[in-house]
């Protein structure tokens, strides 16, 4: 994944950290404990989003980054494994990632995941891994010519989401993202889009169907 990769890592494992030592003191009061159990988890959500990108260009040296925000939503599965709690999450994102260097601009002026997810409750609060397929736009520009194609690719990551209310949670999140490769006239060569993003997001929860 790289070092921006790496960095995007320390960054939400040390936000996890911080989320999980909130939830914990919260899980230790009576009231939060008569509240929330795993089966909180099961039902159908939907929330917003604000993150930041950061990324590099297949041969080529532009590394677009910058903020991104969207949506998603999704559906967490009751089950009868204790605390694991399952489910399916899709979100799509405009984003301001771009980077010149040269006479090469290029752009990912949006991107989108359709995701599993799997993870464990802890009373109000969900670690969970994800991953799935990822979609979206890259955009090149070179002495006035602009090219632009949609891929798909792959993505993965890691998050801790938490219940501050019946109805609500808020978390944190870190995907790795991978959009395939495609020819570029305006390069002359084949690139792609590899990026972390590091997102915090809010999500309000349905009643079961």
């Amino acid at each position: 994944m790289g070092s921006i990769a790496l960095r995007a890592v320390a960054l939400i494992a040390a936000l996890w950290t911080v989320s999980a030592a909130q939830a914990a003191d919260f899980n230790r009061s009576t009231t939060a404990a008569s509240l929330f159990d795993a089966d909180s988890w099961a039902r159908p959500y939907l929330g917003g989003n604000l993150g930041y990108n950061l990324g590099s260009v297949d041969n080529n040296p532009t590394k677009p980054s910058g903020f991104t925000g969207g949506f998603q939503a999704g559906y967490n599965l009751k089950t009868n494994t204790g605390p694991w709690v399952f489910g399916l999450e899709g979100d799509l994102q405009a984003t301001r990632a771009d980077d010149t260097f040269a006479p090469w601009k290029f752009s990912n002026p949006w991107f989108g995941t359709v995701r599993g997810r799997a993870g464990y409750a802890l009373g109000n609060i969900l670690f969970y891994g994800t991953a799935g397929l990822a979609f979206g736009e890259l955009r090149g520009e070179t002495f006035g010519l602009s090219e632009s194609h949609t891929t798909a690719g792959w993505t993965a990551g890691v998050g801790a989401e938490f219940l501050f209310a019946p109805n609500w949670s808020a978390k944190i999140e870190y995907l790795y993202v991978d959009l395939a490769n495609s020819h570029f006239a305006t390069t002359g060569v084949a690139n792609g889009y590899r990026f972390g993003t590091v997102r915090a997001g809010v999500n309000y929860h349905f009643h079961a169907f």
